[in-house]
């Protein structure tokens, strides 16, 4: 799928977007604690590539209007985000000033090789319709992340690829994959990731699209 439609899609909703979900995480306990999980785990297996204040270096891929990375930052963290979408950067921007955001794609991440410590990728791959735009993404996703790093990544599960041209009241042109947790898996480990856990749940009522979700934690090798 074109990435300029996945961008224009996305800058077309980012308002509404960012007002409806940022504080989504309230809702999503296991969310909160697989994070809590994670961060704790990134923090003792650091490999070194600190930020200012001595933390671990976390990048939230496809961060949206970045309640994640404030998630993590609040979490001890040295958390910066990076989104296709230059509207939804600068929603991030807005609520939280106080964090780094930036425009970047997957597929090109603007960061030098093995300069994080640990990603973040929730519900971001979702867009990568196409198998080799997906292999695209993990093996950036395994390059910009130290040897020994953390990946924490969620998808909707399932067979199916939807698409959508109306989406909060804008016209848009995006399409949304679901993934069979087993195939990506299989994935993940030949873009260079050991699976340390793959955790599935069924979702939240009234508080997200009704579709079952997986979360996987891996390790760069």
């Amino acid at each position: 799928m074109s990435q300029n439609r996945i961008r224009a899609s996305y800058d077309a909703v980012a308002g509404a977007y960012a007002e409806a979900l940022s504080d989504e995480l309230r809702g999503k306990p296991l969310d909160r604690a697989l994070l809590t999980a994670f961060a704790e785990q990134v923090r003792e297996a650091g490999q070194g590539l600190r930020g200012p204040r001595g933390q671990a270096r976390v990048w939230d891929v496809g961060c949206g209007p970045g309640h994640v990375t404030a998630f993590l930052a609040g979490l001890g963290l040295h958390a910066a985000g990076v989104d296709l979408s230059d509207a939804m950067v600068a929603q991030a921007r807005k609520r939280h000033p106080d964090l780094e955001f930036s425009t970047g794609s997957m597929t090109a991440l603007p960061a030098p090789d093995g300069s994080w410590d640990g990603l973040v990728s929730f519900y971001s791959l979702i867009h990568m319709i196409d198998d080799a735009d997906l292999r695209a993404a993990l093996a950036e996703h395994r390059r910009v992340l130290a040897d020994g790093g953390l990946l924490l990544l969620a998808v909707h599960v399932g067979p199916e690829v939807r698409h959508l041209t109306d989406w909060f009241g804008a016209e848009v042109d995006v399409s949304f994959r679901f993934f069979d947790p087993a195939w990506l898996s299989a994935e993940l480990e030949h873009a260079g990731f050991t699976i340390e856990s793959l955790t599935r749940r069924q979702p939240y009522p009234d508080t997200e699209v009704p579709t079952p979700r997986a979360y996987f934690q891996a390790r760069a090798q």
